[in-house]
């Protein structure tokens, strides 16, 4: 089982940022943690917050700085290929993320599709739509939406 990672964002325009960051380890695990803004990230889309139901409030309340989560990141997926459904945006916040800390990400991100055969990907959208189900997950939010994957991805690997 691959590792799957992640991110939710303020935004997708110009400005945008990371607000929140989670994976899926190959047992099944998941840890996801909020990120708290920085002086200059201040780009907020009302419409991306109706979407992950995170409020920039709760950032600030809640959120580690983004030396702590690129650090967490680096000691846990340090040498490992990570995989998203979303690479253009995740490789860009994450980017974002590790250079506001002064860090080198120490991880290669990858594109999930680089994994699924043909017939994966014939099934994916209705795996994936029943699997959102059956876990009971809130989608859009950067742990569960990372399992959602992973097991979506386990399921049409043995079909």
């Amino acid at each position: 089982m691959p590792f799957i990672i992640d991110v939710e964002a303020s935004g997708f325009g110009r400005g945008s940022y990371p607000i929140e960051v989670g994976f899926a380890r190959p047992d099944g695990s998941v840890h996801s943690c909020l990120i708290k803004p920085e002086p200059d990230w201040e780009h907020w889309d009302d419409s991306a917050e109706e979407v992950h139901g995170i409020p920039r409030k709760t950032l600030f309340e809640q959120g580690c700085t983004v030396r702590e989560v690129a650090q967490m990141l680096n000691e846990e997926l340090e040498g490992k290929v990570v995989y998203t459904d979303s690479w253009g945006f995740d490789s860009t916040w994450l980017s974002l993320l590790f250079y506001h800390a002064g860090l080198r990400q120490l991880f290669r991100l990858e594109t999930l599709s680089k994994l699924l055969s043909e017939k994966q990907i014939a099934i994916w959208a209705k795996v994936k739509q029943q699997v959102t189900l059956d876990l009971n997950i809130d989608r859009h939010r950067a742990g569960p939406d990372a399992r959602m994957l992973q097991r979506t991805f386990e399921l049409t690997a043995s079909a």
